[in-house]
């Protein structure tokens, strides 16, 4: 048996599915080496971007290496569905710093990478990390078990983690993998029981650029799907074809399951059926469940990172000291955190993975437990609510783990059985199962199974928002059917009731548009999984409380003295009234940080502008749009806004607007009905939304009545930014608006921040695009490193006429530049495209810098101020974005 451990390595037989004579090819000049910048006491990592030529197509790559010279074990790291190589380059860097080669590359028919999506053809997108595993067989930096068979991992998310679990099943030469947030039977989590789910299934299509960018196949096969509203046999068989079901055999390598808990597209029963799968086949495998998901929640990104990596320490490191954590990990959320608004996550886990039946009590079902009778109405409509796919960046999800509801069953068309309350507190951590008896004056019944936290008042709660479709074909004549409900990890307070509903409608999946009556009936008891093996361990306590009592009282009472005061926050300033936002010494260190992230940015924001906040890479940009809008706290300093303090929940917070990551809308609905949608979420009166304003300003027209999923992606940005606008606040905060817009639509959104700021109100812009900042804002901010580097108006900026243009006959050499950039009176040099950019301080002048370039044989053919924001911007910040 052969583990594919460092260490223990047996005979193998290739399993390429396509032959390894096939070449990868380096386009010629498509290979470019940058340095990422990082702290002095870290090593530098560096980057090679490279479009390669594979298997009839070209694929965008990066290479990141770091560290001395020597072979190291190599990793690569997929994307998600929609997104690019540079969604993982953070992690790439990462690993690239912890001793490993890290390939990236932007999978077929994403960003720069050309062909036809496949969602992961074994003969496309699989094939192609074959060729990709090839090319890393002949990095000198990589290290090799024989000849062509490099030391490598997989690793990614949701389509990342289902190309991990395939290049396993394809490639023999893949050691370990950590899929994560991924399906395992594609046609499972699309087809649940040979039900549509129609929401996720159209996300997806509108996500990957319509049906035009799909292989043929795969866009027939969705326009069949969708105007049926029922699946087919060849429709489930064109996605089992592309799932790692299909060589479930084959994956014998270690692997670490995460997968998330608030997730209505890919369940926990996805990496249930993966992990006894492949341990079945001898392989080690951990799995871990993680808060969040692809409905929203917490990813944990920095744990989930750190996990990965330990993975990858032991099993192609071959470091037995390495930490890979436990068998069975799974995060659990216990309320809130008072001092800054984040659910408070605690980690349960067991010597070994549960399954998702261990440890199963019977709760009888008492209350209303006669046949009940419910309607399909006609055409399924209006449908219940119980994930909101689309929605998943608000994390509508993780609210159930607070007690909070968010699902909807309209009257008669469902069935409810409740049991008594439960005795103790009742911790569920798997999938329910119940046996009913159902009925339907249709030939087939469609029922969606839930099952409910009943609290006190009849407050309902449906966890992690999640629903199991039921098909019961033959129904007419009454079937026995066995339901298994979601796996969930839920806790069910003392006294609370389970109220199992089944409905006939949901708002995720395509139901049967002939109208029908359904007659429902119990046939045992519901049946809920406990593992009980699964604890969640208590935190030690520090020696002294229990040595020093008296100490530990008085810490206690200083610390709710402070607490009270921290609560009640300092007094609002009467001299900033009317000031948007002045930011005065801000700093933040995260923890574990060896440097800070923002440190001593001061600055002030009138009425009526339109300001830029510009910065390369790592220069705070992010964290300072985070603490202002109250989602993290400073460790130094303080923001106000109209003269009020900003801490989490504080409420002046309802005069800022927020438009940060792209905002999810239900794609079924007209973009007026997602807003109105929106608003009523936030409990606000309707007359307080104004609604009809900021429609104006967004400028959507005639649209606003269409069905978002025809809008185009200008449109959406522009919906995105309306819902910001939305109770029109005095501050609205816009980070990368124009990400994906054509130039058409950059220009229409430009219009739209002007006019917003015109009426008086204040924009704050976040945005790479420097050309349009300098046509769209009033004024700026450049920051680098943490640090305000320069603020004031644009034309100040940009025109302060101490930044010269020098063209050169040929390329200046980097050691003569450095020379350049040291001369008395300049303050930096960088290279450009025509020559050198060159910024002189108060002591400098162009006569003097001309006389000096001769001097060093600079091959000098003009000399000339050069104002545009991209230089200006450049020369600011010393050439390292």
């Amino acid at each position: 048996m052969d583990l594919r451990l460092p260490g223990l390595r047996g005979p193998r037989r290739p399993r390429r599915i396509v032959s390894a004579v096939a070449a990868v090819v380096v386009l010629a000049g498509a290979g470019t080496w940058t340095a990422v910048a990082s702290d002095d006491d870290t090593p530098a990592v560096h980057r090679a971007d490279r479009v390669m030529a594979v298997d009839g197509v070209r694929l965008d790559t990066s290479y990141f290496t770091s560290g001395a010279a020597g072979r190291r074990p190599a990793v690569l790291l997929g994307h998600g569905f929609g997104g690019t190589k540079d969604d993982v380059r953070q992690q790439a860097e990462n690993l690239a710093r912890d001793g490993y080669a890290v390939l990236t590359w932007s999978a077929r028919g994403f960003g720069k990478s050309t062909g036809k999506i496949g969602l992961n053809d074994p003969k496309g997108e699989v094939a192609d990390v074959s060729r990709l595993i090839d090319w890393l067989a002949k990095q000198p930096q990589v290290q090799l078990d024989k000849a062509g068979d490099p030391r490598v991992g997989v690793a990614g998310a949701s389509y990342g983690g289902a190309i991990s679990l395939l290049a396993a099943g394809y490639d023999d030469r893949v050691d370990a993998i950590a899929p994560a947030i991924t399906y395992w039977n594609l046609a499972d989590a699309l087809f649940p029981d040979g039900v549509f789910k129609k929401l996720w299934a159209g996300i997806f299509f509108n996500t990957g650029g319509g049906s035009a960018r799909f292989e043929p196949a795969l866009a027939a096969m969705y326009a069949r799907v969708a105007e049926s509203g029922t699946p087919d046999a060849a429709a489930r068989e064109l996605l089992e074809e592309r799932s790692p079901s299909a060589v479930a055999d084959r994956i014998k390598v270690p692997t670490l399951l995460l997968q998330g808990q608030t997730d209505s597209l890919f369940t926990l029963a996805q990496s249930d059926a993966a992990q006894k799968a492949i341990r079945a086949n001898g392989a080690p495998v951990d799995v871990d469940w993680i808060a969040g998901g692809h409905d929203g929640g917490d990813l944990e990104g920095t744990r989930v990172q750190a996990r990965v990596r330990g993975w990858f320490d032991r099993y192609l490191k071959g470091d037995k000291a390495a930490d890979t954590g436990p068998a069975f990990r799974v995060t659990r959320t216990g309320g809130v955190d008072s001092t800054d608004g984040a659910a408070q996550l605690r980690g349960a886990s067991a010597d070994s993975y549960p399954g998702l039946e261990n440890g199963e009590r019977p709760f009888p079902l008492t209350a209303r437990r006669e046949e009940q009778s419910f309607a399909n109405p006609p055409g399924a409509s209006p449908p219940a609510v119980s994930a909101l796919p689309g929605l998943g960046g608000g994390g509508l999800s993780q609210l159930s783990s607070l007690g909070v509801g968010v699902s909807l069953d309209f009257p008669g068309q469902y069935a409810a059985f409740d049991s008594a309350p439960v005795a103790g507190d009742l911790r569920v951590t798997g999938s329910p199962t119940v046996t009913v008896h159902v009925k339907s004056t249709s030939g087939t019944a469609v029922l969606f199974a839930k099952v409910y936290d009943v609290g006190g008042g009849g407050r309902q709660v449906l966890p992690s928002q999640l629903v199991t479709p039921v098909r019961v074909e033959g129904a007419k004549a009454g079937r026995d059917v066995t339901i298994t409900l979601p796996a969930i990890d839920h806790k069910v307070e003392e006294g609370h009731r389970l109220r199992l509903v089944l409905a006939s409608t949901d708002l995720g999946y395509a139901s049967p548009m002939t109208p029908a009556t359904y007659t429902v009936s119990l046939k045992g008891d519901l049946k809920v999984p406990t593992a009980p093996a699964v604890t969640t361990a208590a935190a030690p306590l520090p020696s002294w409380v229990w040595w020093l009592p008296l100490t530990g009282a008085a810490i206690a009472l200083a610390l709710l003295l402070t607490a009270r005061r921290r609560t009640a926050g300092p007094a609002p300033d009467p001299a900033l009234a009317e000031v948007p936002l002045q930011i005065t010494d801000l700093g933040k260190k995260y923890a574990n940080g060896d440097r800070y992230s923002v440190r001593d940015l001061s600055l002030r924001v009138e009425k009526g502008q339109v300001l830029g906040l510009l910065g390369p890479n790592g220069a705070g940009k992010t964290t300072t749009l985070r603490m202002l809008m109250g989602l993290i706290t400073p460790d130094a300093g303080e923001i106000r806004v109209f003269g009020h303090a900003i801490r989490p929940g504080a409420p002046v917070l309802s005069r800022v607007g927020s438009f940060v990551e792209g905002a999810g809308f239900l794609p079924h609905l007209s973009g007026r009905e997602n807003l109105e949608l929106y608003w009523q979420a936030t409990g606000r009166p309707a007359e307080d939304a104004h609604l009809a304003e900021a429609l104006e300003i967004a400028g959507l027209g005639d649209a606003l009545a269409r069905a978002v999923r025809t809008y185009s992606q200008g449109m959406r940005q522009r919906l995105a930014i309306a819902q910001a606008m939305l109770g029109l606040p005095d501050l609205l905060i816009l980070d990368e608006p124009t990400n994906g817009l054509d130039p058409p639509q950059i220009r229409e959104m430009r219009e739209v921040m002007i006019r917003y700021a015109a009426a008086g109100r204040t924009v704050i812009v976040s945005s790479h695009l420097l050309s349009e900042v300098e046509q769209s804002c009033t004024h700026l901010v450049v920051m680098d490193r943490g640090k305000l580097v320069q603020a004031g108006p644009v034309a100040e900026i940009v025109g302060s006429g101490d930044t010269l243009l020098v063209g050169t006959a040929a390329p200046v050499e980097e050691p003569v530049v450095e020379k350049i950039a040291a001369l008395p009176g300049v303050v930096s040099a960088v290279p450009a495209d025509e020559g050198l950019l060159v910024r002189l301080g108060a002591d400098g002048s162009a006569q003097r810098l001309i006389a000096e370039l001769v001097r060093l044989d600079v091959p000098v053919r003009a000399v000339g101020p050069h104002r545009r924001l991209e230089d200006a911007f450049l020369t600011l910040i010393g050439g390292s974005a």
